[in-house]
């Protein structure tokens, strides 16, 4: 699992760090005004229904039955069921773009009422969004195509995929710009362009695996289909679920002043760097490997495989979680304090980041937990546990918006996931199915201490280098604090027993070989 981990790790960090230039650019062109506004709502509404009919629903019921049919009857019945599971999933995204781009006034003065009535931001997020929705059908296949080639064990090509989003955006921010109404119109174009790449590039990648799949299929409904789409049914209330989790935070900000969903996109792009290189990573690998190990029988070697993705989570989660909340501020600045971002959107964002960083470790952890319960073909349990945290994520964002504007939502979002951690591992724990082992226990307090440790010596690193008024000077600065951070961690780690590097580092290196 590690190998897996590793591969599908570093390709998400090699997309963080493009997408951490995409971001720094869209900073610098749109900042965080009225533009900037309508486009991260314009992006979100096709990504929430990505999450909705791709990734996540579909993923937890299409992988396992996929993994389970190849190894057990064969790679000619897997094409089948991908081939055709691709033709209903085109008919049926095909038929809910257009109907999206025809209704999208309706659709945003639902998931954005504070737009409604204004002269600038309402237009532009319905024109932005019209020309995104079509990378919903592209992204959505595409995720049904990387699910046939994790089931196949092949990681790769699936977590770089990602990689070509960030650099069409760039490119088409850095080169479209010019000719279209405004910056925000490009990076829409980009987005669109982006989602077709990506499926091009899968598709490929499936034919040379020995598995081509066509999403123009005849659509058809085996036996086999039938399975996976009742599968998805709970998964998808499953997922709605936490989709709308994060529709309640567009609706309340697009209700607080200008600039609200900008800071908040700003500062969950920071926080989705440890989130998905660690944590996607995980839960990609973790899930086939459990539906096989389970279904070989082989109870002892999932109960390990569980235990090692919470530890791995937690060896990344904990640091990164503890390094945003301690310098946040010169996180942001660096990254984006420069053209239209100023310094005040760059306080804004930082508030931000601190509530999110308190929620890190849970996002992470979540994906570790879930898939106890999807390679067992349980995918009720969650949407259940998630109907709780969507009821108490709404009260709390109400509550705390009232006193922290912005940074109520992120609050908001953090505290919701630890509930949803806790009641997630306390069903697993209840029902046998995850029993923390000796090395789990002896690990984490210790990956604390080396957490800790790591802070102590950011905050004096901190106090020493910032603030700096150049931003290249900010940037090296930065970078300094990470390098500091990183040799601070895993020196305590080794040191105390936390990690061992010593056999880690050569699993990797075996890997990459």
């Amino acid at each position: 699992m590690l190998r897996s981990v590793a591969t599908v790790g570093g390709w998400t960090m090699a997309s963080r760090i493009l997408g951490f230039a995409r971001d720094m650019l869209i900073a610098a062109k749109l900042g965080a005004g009225p533009v900037a506004d309508a486009f991260f709502v314009a992006l979100r509404l096709p990504n929430l229904f990505r999450q909705l009919f791709g990734e996540g629903a579909f993923n937890a019921a299409f992988v396992p039955a996929f993994a389970g049919t190849y190894a057990a009857d064969g790679p000619e019945r897997a094409r089948a069921l991908a081939n055709a599971l691709a033709g209903l999933m085109t008919l049926f995204l095909t038929g809910l773009v257009l109907l999206g781009i025809v209704f999208m006034p309706q659709l945003l003065f639902v998931l954005a009422p504070g737009f409604v009535g204004e002269a600038l931001r309402f237009p532009l997020a319905v024109e932005f969004t019209r020309i995104t929705f079509p990378y919903l059908l592209f992204i959505c296949l595409a995720a049904l195509v990387s699910g046939v080639l994790n089931g196949m064990d092949r990681f790769a090509a699936a977590a770089a995929a990602p990689v070509l989003f960030n650099l069409v955006a760039m490119a088409a921010l850095l080169w479209l710009t010019p000719f279209v109404a405004t910056a925000g119109h490009a990076l829409a174009w980009g987005v669109v362009v982006s989602g077709l790449l990506q499926l091009l590039m899968l598709l490929f990648a499936a034919r040379v695996a020995g598995m081509a799949i066509n999403p123009l299929s005849r659509p058809r409904l085996t036996g086999d289909v039938t399975a996976v789409l009742r599968r998805m049914v709970p998964g998808l209330i499953g997922a709605g679920v936490t989709q709308l989790n994060l529709a309640i935070g567009i609706v309340i900000g697009s209700l607080l002043p200008e600039g609200a969903v900008s800071f908040l996109y700003y500062a969950d792009r920071i926080a989705q760097l440890p989130l998905g290189v660690i944590g996607a990573a995980v839960g990609t690998a973790l899930l086939p490997l459990l539906s096989r190990q389970l279904r070989a029988g082989q109870a002892l070697s999932a109960h390990r495989s569980q235990n090692r993705a919470i530890e791995l989570t937690l060896a990344f989660a904990l640091p990164a979680a503890f390094a945003l909340a301690v310098v946040p501020h010169p996180i942001i600045s660096a990254l984006f304090e420069r053209g239209a971002f100023d310094a005040a959107a760059a306080v804004a964002t930082a508030q931000a980041l601190v509530a999110y960083a308190v929620g890190l470790p849970a996002f992470v952890l979540v994906k570790a937990l879930t898939p106890g319960f999807f390679a067992r073909g349980d995918t009720a349990t969650p949407v259940k546990v998630g109907l709780v945290v969507v009821a108490l994520n709404l009260a709390l964002n109400l509550i705390l918006t009232r006193y922290l504007s912005h940074v109520g939502i992120a609050l908001a979002t953090s505290l919701a996931a630890w509930v949803n951690v806790a009641v997630l591992g306390w069903l697993l724990t209840r029902r046998r199915r995850l029993v923390l082992d000796r090395r789990l226990r002896r690990a984490v307090p210790r990956l604390l201490a080396a957490a800790l440790a790591m802070t102590a010596v950011l905050a004096m690193l901190q106090a020493m280098l910032f603030p700096l008024e150049s931003g290249w000077a900010r940037l090296i600065a930065l970078a300094m604090l990470v390098a500091a951070g990183l040799g601070a961690y895993f020196g305590t780690a080794q040191a105390i027993g936390a990690l061992d590097l010593r056999t880690t580092l050569p699993m990797l290196r075996r890997r990459r070989s």
